[in-house]
């Protein structure tokens, strides 16, 4: 009777145990990245009343006799199975994709790993977890958008508003086609003849100012042509472009360059001119500038984040640039995570080292951004979970109250 009491006991706690975590599940049904909980039971140690016996040739075997102690909670485990993908639009909201944390550092200078990708950018320009003010960890970007993934992770800064230097023009590609119909003006005749075709180029020097560059195309045999740069102040730079029997561009011997003094207090501007991807065959002629890589100054306006975690400023000037990448953290065995207060996690010796790298490779998951993770509870299973839960509770208590009535008839024979 004692021993049906005790597993009753024991029945009525492991149950209420589960209660508990099934109601801290449906308590975090919003949470964003919670991974639900599961309690499961496993049995105590039997009571052995008589052992087993081998057969014989004149008698069977005989099987072990045991009463059960009771039930013992096994394990509460962390279920990482992947919540659903919630698009918000905010820019600072980030969500994983498949495996893997978020890495923060907190005030102790110690790393915490994280589902949640509800961030946002502070004072400081950082990007921080918003309830604890922990740094989002990842690689920053070098004055030129290089990242270098063998120096130490750290914050991510995103300095909303700062300044881009201007880049002068250095180079300038052109694109097209020049028509092979156009007369050619051989010498002797009477110079200057007309441009057969004309466009402009807008340039930058040192200091952000636009110029303008005229470009004349001039044919002056077959499978040639001079082109002719006029710059803003008025000198005129001249050059000439080749073509093959088949219209394709003769790379020159010396590079097509125009040089002049802005006369702004800009350094001295100095252009390649690129016309390698010019044609010559027929057709109209169409030639233009497809790429310059100079640009007037500008501020960090806003951003953008793609799937490996590369974070891009765009600037007021339409330049873009790489400012840094996130790192995420990969586990041998998720599951072995502690978990703590404000949707963090903590590495424990279960765990194993984190894995640090970039998101799409060594099985860690894709970023995506303006998008949340949420919660992985399943309100109709926890909802079962819970009745049958109720019910184990209510089984138990039955079997204590039942082996007390046993005791007091036990009690009352005396009478």
């Amino acid at each position: 009777m004692m021993r049906s009491m005790f597993a009753g006991v024991s029945g009525t706690r492991a149950h209420q145990v589960r209660m508990d975590v099934i109601g801290n599940n449906i308590a975090n049904v919003n949470t964003v990245g919670y991974k639900y909980g599961r309690a499961t039971f496993q049995d105590m140690l039997s009571q052995t009343l008589r052992g087993s016996m081998a057969p014989t040739a004149s008698r069977g075997g005989v099987d072990p006799m045991q009463v059960g102690l009771g039930v013992m909670l096994r394990s509460i485990d962390v279920v990482f199975t992947p919540g659903n993908l919630e698009s918000t639009g905010k820019l600072t909201d980030m969500a994983i994709q498949g495996n893997g944390f978020f890495v923060v550092r907190d005030s102790a200078g110690s790393l915490m790993f994280t589902r949640d990708g509800a961030f946002k950018i502070d004072a400081a320009g950082n990007l921080v977890h918003p309830s604890t003010g922990y740094q989002v960890q990842g690689w920053k970007a070098n004055a030129v958008g290089e990242i270098d993934r063998s120096l130490p992770i750290e914050a991510i800064g995103i300095p909303l508003g700062t300044s881009m230097s201007a880049q002068a023009t250095s180079k300038v590609s052109f694109v097209g086609n020049l028509d092979n119909s156009a007369t050619a003006h051989i010498p002797p005749g009477t110079p200057p003849w007309p441009a057969d075709y004309t466009t402009s180029v807008p340039v930058y020097d040192s200091q952000g100012t636009q110029h303008t560059l005229i470009m004349e195309y001039l044919k002056t045999d077959d499978n040639e042509w001079q082109w002719t740069a006029e710059t803003p102040t008025g000198l005129r730079v001249s050059g000439t472009v080749e073509f093959d029997v088949n219209g394709q561009f003769v790379p020159p011997t010396i590079p097509s360059t125009v040089q002049w003094d802005p006369g702004n207090g800009a350094a001295q501007i100095s252009i390649e001119l690129d016309f390698s991807t010019v044609t010559q065959v027929g057709d109209e002629s169409s030639v233009n500038w497809s790429t310059q890589n100079g640009y007037p100054a500008g501020s960090l306006e806003t951003f953008s984040i793609d799937d490996r975690g590369m974070i891009t400023g765009v600037y007021s000037n339409g330049q873009y640039k790489i400012l840094g990448q996130m790192v995420l953290a990969s586990f041998a065995n998720s599951e072995g995570l502690m978990r703590q207060s404000n949707n963090m996690y903590a590495e424990t010796t279960n765990s194993g080292a984190p894995q640090l790298g970039e998101a799409t490779k060594g099985g860690r998951g894709s970023v995506l951004g303006t998008t949340l993770e949420m919660s992985n509870v399943d309100l109709a299973r926890e909802f079962t979970d819970m009745i049958i839960t109720q019910r184990g509770f209510q089984a138990n208590s039955r079997v204590i109250t039942a082996s007390d009535e046993l005791l007091q008839e036990l009690l009352a024979m005396k009478r």
